[in-house]
């Protein structure tokens, strides 16, 4: 586990190494870090994934050379954001605890996987994060990490002692950045946590934590309040391919998109304008603590609707049922942080299997908020017009629903005969 991968940079024999490649956002908590890991001795190596968030990127990096950062990594990762993880989880209906699509879940093991790529080609023993010590994304980085590289050093200041002692809260690390020429963006206007990505926005913590604290609509920033979206039905189709979206239609303006990244961008800002996605929710974290979050996830909540859908003529009823039994486990691996696992590879490989015939269009109406079906066509299609009819004779003999019904009527009726049996022995003592 310890020898070097391909394509790590060696570093003079007799050096230790040193080097750390920190998942940096250019915020206060991850500025601080770049300082104080570089005054523990540490070559530190910022990298910055480009998961769709509203960032300065440039300023962000400028900033981190500022502080001292040896290099700064930036990709953007946007495509396959969309492709091998928000896709996956669309078609897996993954929705934790009935309501958490999973947006901030999705991106870290996409971003921990190109941290570790990034330590291989800059010949880094170390990466190291920001998370806080309570909540999910220390897990989720940190399983990564181990799963793809098992040798790897982790540094998580915030389960550090000697970090903990000299930062006891946002204050102390004001003051350090103020210390140390840090340019600090502290703010009342926002007295809570966000994390941005293509999928959604999250804000947390701060005044939210309180929950029957009603949050003021300004807390909301991607999406337009259902009450000041258009008065108006926007109506749309969704076209889909084994279960993937492959193509989205505005039927009012004609709008086309079928580029992944372009689908999903524009499902966004549809769903953004009309007041899509937002939810407030008390949820449990994998570490036991239960929190409040309030989530934007406006394109996702249009496909994750029409996408159900689709399945629902397209898809064997038994094969559901056991989708459907799945899904809380297979979100819930997602949320806990165990992407790279073989469990996931297991369900993924179900899930996709489940998939191979789910095709065709779902057109959908967008209204303040709200996303309606209303029509679904499939050249795969499980529903037959003749046998399904109330008005139509064709292809079913009805009198085969009343053996039908006394089979399964059996163990109803010897259920009664045990209860009778039973009280009548009661009523005899």
């Amino acid at each position: 586990m310890g020898e070097e991968a391909e394509g790590e940079i060696a570093l003079p024999e007799g050096t230790e190494n040193r080097r750390v490649v920190l998942a940096y956002s250019g915020g206060l908590d991850t500025s601080v870090i770049l300082k104080w890991l570089i005054d523990k001795g540490y070559e530190v190596i910022c990298f910055m994934a480009d998961v769709g968030q509203q960032e300065d990127f440039e300023a962000a990096k400028q900033k981190a050379l500022k502080i001292g950062a040896k290099k700064v990594v930036i990709r953007d990762v946007r495509r396959e954001f969309v492709t091998d993880y928000i896709f996956p989880a669309i078609r897996a209906d993954a929705i934790y605890e009935s309501r958490y699509l999973l947006g901030t879940a999705l991106a870290r093991p996409l971003i921990a996987k190109h941290q570790i790529a990034v330590a291989e080609e800059e010949g880094a023993a170390y990466v190291a994060h920001g998370a806080t010590g309570k909540g999910n994304d220390q897990v989720r980085f940190e399983l990564s990490y181990y799963a793809l590289k098992p040798g790897i050093k982790i540094i998580s200041p915030w389960k550090m002692q000697e970090f903990l002692e000299q930062f006891r809260g946002r204050d102390d690390l004001i003051a350090y950045a103020k210390k140390h020429g840090i340019p600090v963006q502290a703010t009342s206007k926002k007295p809570y946590s966000e994390d941005e990505n293509l999928m959604h926005i999250s804000h947390e913590a701060g005044i939210l934590e309180k929950p029957s604290f009603i949050p003021h609509d300004s807390v909301y920033s991607r999406t337009t309040s259902p009450q000041k979206a258009p008065d108006r039905i926007t109506t749309i189709e969704v076209h889909f391919k084994d279960g993937t979206p492959i193509k989205i239609v505005n039927k009012d303006d004609g709008t086309v998109k079928t580029d992944p990244l372009e689908l999903f961008l524009y499902a966004n800002k549809i769903g953004a304008e009309n007041g899509i996605g937002r939810v407030d929710m008390v949820e449990n974290r994998f570490v036991g603590i239960k929190s409040r979050g309030l989530y934007e996830t406006p394109g996702g909540t249009i496909l994750m609707v029409a996408h159900r859908d689709i399945e629902a003529i397209a898809m064997d009823r038994e094969v559901m049922r056991l989708k459907d039994m799945l899904m809380p486990y297979y979100a819930q691996i997602i949320y806990n942080g165990f992407w790279f696992s073989p469990e996931m590879d297991f369900l993924t490989a179900a899930i996709n299997k489940s998939q191979e015939y789910v095709d065709g269009k779902v057109t959908l109406q967008l209204y303040k908020g709200n996303v309606m079906t209303v029509a679904r066509e499939s050249p795969t299609s499980l529903y037959d017009e003749e046998l399904g009819s109330m008005h139509k004779h064709g292809g079913f003999d009805q009198k085969d629903s009343a053996g039908f019904i006394r089979i399964n009527a059996i163990r109803l009726m010897a259920h009664k005969a045990i209860l009778d049996k039973l009280a009548k022995s009661k009523e005899k003592k």
